[in-house]
């Protein structure tokens, strides 16, 4: 059982001016984005382990690889994240059991030696529907300079009868952070940094 895959699709995007000023490096955000046919589509499946465990490796290997080849190196990438859109045909459970395993993150993850969870959306909608990829820092949660969202389209999908799975990163923060992180917040509501729930 392998994943019906009808096209990889990549989107790449350089910023060099941002908020009126030049940027001193290039901001960089990429993704890739795999449509394959929902094997659930248009029916109801008490049990979505079998394909669960069967496409997660294939496209979080596949598509690991595609991310690592276009940042030149795990290394080199900073915030990352994932995404899925299921088709007006299938449910949000369908977008969320082909990103939501281990047998899916894990080859991303361990690609860019990350300890942060990944990000994620998962949304369903029509062919050229948003697709919106939330990142954050492979390493630290509370760095909001990479707090950031690659949104792009891909004018036919999915269908009604595909998602589409996404991995997105980018090789540095905003340009111009200036907001601080969550830490001084933290301090500052009297709250233990190692205990963000306690006051």
């Amino acid at each position: 059982m392998t994943p019906d895959i009808r096209k990889i699709v990549t989107y790449d995007e350089e910023v060099f001016i941002e908020g009126f000023r030049a940027a001193k490096t290039p901001w960089r955000l990429f993704a890739v984005a795999a449509v394959l046919r929902n094997p659930w589509a248009s029916r109801y499946v008490e049990d979505l382990t079998p394909e669960i465990r069967a496409y997660g490796p294939v496209l979080g290997s596949m598509m690991a690889d595609r991310m690592i080849a276009l940042a030149g190196s795990g290394a080199q990438i900073e915030a990352y994240g994932k995404a899925a859109v299921v088709g007006l045909d299938g449910e949000i459970e369908h977008a969320s059991g082909l990103i939501h395993t281990l047998r899916f993150g894990n080859f991303y993850r361990e690609a860019v030696k990350a300890k942060s969870y990944l990000a994620f959306t998962n949304t369903r909608g029509p062919a050229n529907a948003p697709i919106q990829v939330p990142l954050m820092d492979k390493n630290d949660a509370g760095r909001r300079s990479h707090y950031l969202t690659i949104q792009f389209a891909i004018p036919d999908a999915p269908r009604d009868d595909e998602v589409v799975v996404v991995l997105g990163a980018a090789l540095s923060g905003r340009p111009h952070h200036r907001i601080g992180d969550r830490y001084q917040d933290l301090k500052d509501l009297g709250h233990d940094l190692d205990n963000p729930a306690s006051v």
